[in-house]
């Protein structure tokens, strides 16, 4: 926690934060429902003065660890939504995934963040693992939709270098029939998808700056940010980010890449790709894909029907 409040001096400095300047925080990738909430105190405090009344605060939290005394003392600091790393409530497959909680632990966290007067509550699932099946995913989204959230987000089960699951390439099955579906019965219950993995009747405003090209600090060791055409790697290995929270790598991006980007965010969220950013051959291959119907042309914005074709549009109109 010391290391992190010397890179966020560091970067608040580097991002030239301004009052207001801070529209959304996230914090993430990990648990942060295993650290006590008077730890995060200090970076509640520096951030304060460039965040105005009401921004959007969110915070992961692992059912099995998020107790009614830490979301009591998260909400105290600040944060107003839970993301709950939910992933199934099925027994056999939390299992499988190596979660530690269990269906009645998620159940109950979410239902004890409501009850704390959280009004924004999402919960992930994860979907296309080895054995799934419609019926599995049907038990899961009925019992999502009868708790008290309003955002979910759907993950396909990647194989990462370096995880567990490195050994095991067979665990992850999609089938794109079963995609489909699970994305339009997530539809059918209202909510609305807005981008390839998210969906509700409420928008995460902090999902909405990372497809919108926004800058963003990444703060933590494993964490990315990006400032204008600049993008920022602290360590992955702990131990150094320690010993050296301001060891961070940057990445030169140029204008190309920026486009590439912007395409690729654009085609997979609710967000679209402004006309004005491609250049003539790329606005004739947009012009086949509207033909096509596979994307459609409003008040010079390009927007896409499909998300899961989302990377093919991207590469089809970039070549």
């Amino acid at each position: 926690m010391k290391a992190l409040e010397i890179q966020l001096q560091h970067e608040l400095h580097r991002f030239h934060a301004s009052d207001n300047s801070i529209e959304s925080i996230f914090i993430g990738g990990g648990t942060p429902s295993t650290v006590e909430p008077s730890l995060y105190k200090t970076i509640f405090e520096m951030l304060r003065p460039y965040i105005k009344d009401g921004i959007e605060i969110t915070s992961e939290a692992n059912p099995n660890s998020a107790t009614k005394e830490w979301l009591g003392g998260m909400q105290e600091l600040g944060v107003n939504r839970i993301s709950f790393g939910v992933q199934s409530f099925n027994k056999e497959k939390l299992k499988v995934l190596n979660r530690a909680h269990s269906k009645e632990d998620a159940i109950s966290a979410i239902k004890t963040a409501k009850a704390l007067g959280f009004k924004n509550l999402s919960l992930d699932l994860i979907y296309a693992t080895l054995g799934d099946s419609q019926e599995l995913l049907e038990k899961d989204l009925k019992i999502a939709f009868s708790l008290p959230i309003n955002h979910l987000s759907a993950y396909a089960l990647t194989i990462e270098e370096g995880t567990p699951f490195e050994t095991k390439p067979h665990m992850s099955k999609e089938i794109l029939e079963t995609t489909s579906w699970l994305f339009k019965s997530i539809e059918d219950a209202g909510f609305k998808q807005y981008e390839i993995s998210n969906f509700g009747t409420y928008k995460s405003t902090h999902n909405l700056g990372y497809w919108q090209y926004k800058d963003y600090i990444g703060l933590g060791s494993g964490a990315v940010g990006k400032l204008d055409l600049e993008r920022y790697y602290p360590t992955t290995d702990i131990e150094k980010y320690i010993k050296n929270p301001l060891g961070i790598r940057v990445e030169e991006l140029d204008a190309d890449d920026k486009k590439i980007e912007q395409m690729f965010l654009g085609f997979r969220s609710f967000i679209g790709v402004s006309q004005k950013l491609l250049n003539k051959e790329e606005l004739n291959q947009a012009m086949i894909l509207c033909e096509e119907e596979k994307i459609y042309l409003k008040d010079e914005i390009f927007y896409n029907l499909n998300y899961l074709l989302a990377d093919e549009i991207s590469l089809f109109i970039a070549s």
